[in-house]
């Protein structure tokens, strides 16, 4: 027997979009089937009434035919014969209604009294079901969206528990009377999917049989093989009857096994200390809370249902038929965000940084795997042959790549080796190739299980002490603007949107194989350890330094010497990423090598670009004849500052007035 299509009642609780779209193809199934059978009962009907006319015909047919022999007629002689005749064919016709009363009666009890049981009963109880379900799902509905609108209102900073837990048993008393509506209505269109089998054949079984059971009294008119169908057909209404009676008692079953689980799955964020977080997902689909703006400072959230679909993030409103596009996930970057006192919120940005959505979970391991997903996404893994073995493989590859650090104190207290990390998932970053230069072994880059620096390694007091001998100097490793005065004399200052993604020492400079293994190991540390934010800085870039500013306070955060750079190059995919080496002397004597990488709002080979041009000057300002060939090669502008190709202009359009404040993740 083939299969029979089901509700899945285990997701009854969740009631989303695509369970309400399935549920609406079994209640018009459930309305095609009402109509079907009113008409087939109608057709039945005049089947009997067809009967029971042709008893009563034959019954007057046998009268009329013994009447004959009372007529008078006035030549009625010689009729003997023809009224014996009349007499035997009036016993016939009489033997014949006795049959055709007994089929009436079976086509009563076995056609028609059926299909009206089924009408009665089970299209009826459906029907019934149905009303109760609409008017219950509306107003739990309304309960359940008022108890989430309060769950999701609830402050982050003053955290009342009992608020909370009240909260919490309102969203979870909502949830459970949809739930148990539910399951009772999924159940019932369940059970009439084989029901509905059983009303279409059950009565043509007992019109076959009694018409059958007609001819044979009559006449040997059907064969053998006739009746080993019908019994063929008999038996398999049987084995579904008993395919009914096994699917309803598993179904009672599996209903009192979803309703005797504990509480805390009806309650939102109830695994909120250690939720167990898959972060290998490439698809991801449930209810987040979107914000919108409604006007210059105001603005409203909306509970809708999102799901991810290739490399789109999709949204289905409630009664939708199907979702429309939200936004592109490909080459996007996520991070969680603090917005307006809410719990779990994280934010979208497209690639060029112009635009954002913020969305809410309600709860951490929804944020978390909304997050990871969307970040595994975004690097296209869904368009692999395999993308969830490579995305357990990226996770696993990850895991082995450093042990990160997140503050200077730590990293002068860590020793150089790598820790043991016992997650067995992990969100990574953009996968970053190894360099095609000539090194194919990374330990000879960098030092197995060195550590990595999240914040700015090198203070600017450490270069006003190294070049301004003992001048005063902020003990916050901060100075101010104008204490640098070497940038108003410089013929080059450019300035980049840029954010410090992390630094670590190398081993080695003399190739650039060394900042595409750091920007690997970076990228690949914040993933494993969740570090997603990062803070909008300004790099300047001049002729005689680089220089980190702050970009509200314009607090200078770091200076590096231009001719201490000795390594800098983009990315080769991920254009935005930008990384350069820095050979700095050390109290002892020696000389240490540190890489440093940015994820920039422009292209990274623009700021190459810049640095190479400010060491070109460098090398030429003591020869005159060059600096003027130099001079003339590159534009200037109206004060004799060299202009870079592409200026400014593209690079500050999500500049500063934009995303002032703003924090990304590369």
């Amino acid at each position: 027997m083939p299969a029979v299509d089901k509700l899945l009642l285990e997701e009854a609780l969740q009631d989303s979009p695509q369970t309400r779209s399935l549920l609406s193809v079994f209640e018009e199934d459930a309305g095609t089937l009402t109509d079907h059978t009113n008409q087939l009962l109608q057709a039945m009907q005049r089947v009997y009434g067809a009967q029971n006319e042709m008893c009563l015909a034959t019954q007057q047919l046998s009268r009329q035919l013994l009447a004959y022999e009372k007529q008078n007629f006035a030549l009625g002689k010689g009729d003997e014969e023809v009224i014996s005749t009349l007499h035997y064919f009036s016993k016939v016709v009489d033997e014949l209604n006795v049959l055709h009363t007994e089929l009436a009666k079976q086509l009563a009890d076995t056609m028609v009294l059926p299909i009206i049981q089924f009408r009665e009963k089970d299209l009826t109880e459906v029907s019934t079901l149905k009303d109760l379900f609409g008017l219950a799902s509306n107003a739990v509905c309304l309960e359940h969206d008022l108890a989430m609108a309060k769950y999701s209102r609830l402050p982050k900073k003053k955290e009342n528990e009992k608020v909370k837990t009240e909260v919490g048993k309102e969203v979870a008393a909502a949830r459970r009377k949809q739930h148990l509506s539910s399951l009772q209505y999924y159940c019932a269109l369940n059970a009439l999917q084989y029901r509905k089998r059983m009303a279409m054949m059950e009565p043509m079984i007992g019109f076959a049989h009694g018409q059958i059971n007609y001819f044979k009294k009559g006449a040997e008119m059907f064969s053998k093989s006739m009746d080993d169908f019908l019994s063929s057909v008999a038996d398999m209404v049987r084995s579904i009857q008993v395919e009914l009676e096994a699917e309803a008692e598993k179904m009672r079953v599996a209903q009192q096994e979803l309703l005797s689980v504990d509480e805390s799955v009806y309650t939102p964020d109830f695994d909120a200390a250690a939720p167990q977080v898959n972060r290998t997902l490439i698809q991801k689909a449930g209810y987040l809370n979107l914000r919108n703006k409604t006007g210059l400072v105001t603005t409203t959230w909306e509970r809708l249902y999102f799901f991810t679909q290739g490399g789109n993030l999709m949204c289905q409103p409630r009664g939708a038929v199907a979702g429309g596009l939200i936004q592109d996930l490909d080459n996007c970057s996520v991070m969680a965000v603090d917005c307006e006192d809410r719990r779990y919120c994280f934010q979208i940005t497209t690639p060029n940084g112009k635009s954002a959505i913020i969305l809410q979970a309600e709860s951490r391991k929804e944020n978390d795997e909304w997050i990871c997903a969307i970040n595994n996404i975004s690097r296209q893994i869904y368009l692999t042959d395999n993308p969830e073995a490579v995305a357990i493989k990226l996770n696993q590859t990850a895991l082995q790549a450093v042990t990160p650090i997140t503050s200077l104190g730590r990293k002068q207290e860590s020793p150089c080796t790598s820790q043991n990390l016992t997650n067995s998932e992990m969100e990574s970053a953009r996968l970053i190739p190894n360099a095609t230069v000539g090194v194919t072994d990374t330990e000879e880059l960098i030092a197995p299980g060195t550590p990595i620096q999240f914040d700015i390694v090198l203070p600017a007091t450490e270069f006003l002490d190294q070049n301004r001998g003992s001048r005063r100097v902020n003990p916050f490793g901060e100075t101010e603007d104008g204490s640098f005065p070497e940038a108003e004399d410089s013929l080059l200052q450019q300035m980049f949107v840029v954010r410090f993604l992390g630094s670590m020492a190398v081993k080695t400079d003399s190739t650039t194989a060394v900042i595409y293994e750091a920007m690997r190991q970076v990228l690949a540390a914040r993933a494993i350890h969740n570090i997603f934010r990062t803070t909008e800085s300004h790099l300047v870039v001049t002729s005689q330094a680089l220089r980190l500013i702050d970009p509200q306070t314009q607090v200078s955060r770091a200076n590096f010497e231009l001719t201490s750079v000795t390594q800098f190059a983009a990315h080769q995919e991920n254009k935005r990423l930008v990384g350069f080496a820095v050979r700095d002397p050390e109290s002892t004597g020696e000389e240490s090598l540190s890489t440093y990488i940015f994820e920039s709002n422009s292209e990274g080979e623009k700021i190459c670009y810049a640095i190479n041009l400010g060491k070109e000057i460098t090398e030429v300002q003591k020869d005159p004849e060059a600096l003027a060939k130099l001079m003339l090669s590159v534009p200037l502008t109206n004060d004799g500052k060299y202009v870079l190709l592409n200026d400014q202009q593209d690079d500050s359009d999500g500049g500063p007035s934009e995303h002032r404040g703003a924090e990304s993740e590369a």
